[in-house]
């Protein structure tokens, strides 16, 4: 066993995955903690997930194992998706902590025992988030702010916060921080959402395993101290992006949204959604007709509002809901 594991998923990150690796090469390990949580030292691992790169991932992960200040393995994930390169790492982990980066997500010099050491003082938390800050290829307009948060921005303030069940906000995977034991004995080991693949951005998976882990009385929380940069490239502030983005998070709602019900709350919450939805289309399309074509924040809106409505009839459609043979 080791006290803290780092995973990270990755799909073809050949370029971006060695500035993560140089973070956390260069985390500093604070000797004074070790009496405070009466350890003799402190033991840790990162574990890439490659999840069926078809470039030099592998390559790069072996150049930096010969001096790396922990042990740093290699697992190769065929299923694609995030969601099975999650559960992969969970299930590949040596410790009772796994923290999450992806390989855009460049951690502060002490994520790993800010990480670490707000686990230890918030017993009951079963997943900690991370403090996130865009890291912009290119200052996205001022109007982009509300849509902002979709793209794992987390900025919650300088004070620790627990999430509150009856808000149904829940936090990014990025930079996010589980108990292992929390996620096997409450995440089903069959999850509806992946995670996006190429030709479909339906997402989720992340909020479906928070739905479950809340849903059973762990506490989540905001730890401002664990604070992460998440590079954007300018592309993924583009239409020909978001647009495809925002209708794949509308169309896993149906999922994100019962995960977190008792099984008698779903029919009449899923009434309640259904209509709550189409008031949302009518009002939206009312308000901004003449500016789709021309103001993107208004057009992700409608394409979240409408994928939202739309979700529960397309996973139905798509088979999503059917139990692995």
């Amino acid at each position: 066993m080791v006290d803290f594991t780092v995973a990270i998923p990755t799909y073809n990150g050949e370029h971006r995955l060695p500035e993560v690796l140089e973070r956390l090469r260069s985390q500093f390990i604070d000797p004074s903690l070790l009496d405070l949580f009466d350890l003799n030292a402190f033991t840790w691992e990162v574990i890439v997930i490659d999840n069926n790169s078809q470039d030099g991932t592998a390559q790069v992960v072996k150049a930096f194992q010969s001096d790396f200040p922990c042990p740093l393995r290699y697992c190769l994930e065929l299923q694609q998706g995030a969601g099975f390169a999650r559960k992969r790492a969970i299930e590949e982990s040596h410790s009772a902590l796994v923290g999450f980066l992806d390989d855009d997500n460049l951690p502060d010099q002490h994520w790993v025992m800010s990480a670490y050491q707000f686990a230890q003082l918030y017993p009951k938390a079963g997943a900690i988030a991370s403090r996130i800050q865009g890291q912009f290829e290119v200052e996205p307009p001022p109007e982009f702010k509300q849509i902002l948060p979709f793209l794992a921005i987390t900025e919650r303030g300088s004070q620790p916060l627990q999430y509150n069940s009856s808000k149904r906000v829940l936090p990014p995977s990025a930079g996010l921080v589980v108990r292992r034991s929390v996620w096997l004995e409450n995440v089903p080991s069959h999850t509806i959402l992946g995670g996006r693949v190429d030709g479909n951005m339906l997402t989720g998976e992340d909020t479906e395993v928070l739905a479950h882990i809340h849903r059973s009385g762990w506490e989540i929380w905001y730890n401002p101290a664990m604070l992460i940069q998440h590079q954007i490239p300018a592309w993924r502030l583009e239409r020909a992006y978001l647009i495809p983005f925002f209708r794949g998070i509308g169309l896993s709602r149906y999922v994100t949204r019962m995960s977190g019900l008792k099984p008698w709350q779903r029919s009449v919450m899923s009434l309640a959604y259904t209509m709550n939805d189409l008031r949302k289309v009518i009002q939206h399309w009312l308000k901004h007709r003449r500016q789709l074509k021309t103001n993107l924040v208004a057009a992700c809106e409608m394409e979240l509002l409408f994928s939202s409505l739309l979700s529960p009839f397309y996973l139905w459609q798509k088979g999503y809901f059917a139990q692995p043979k």
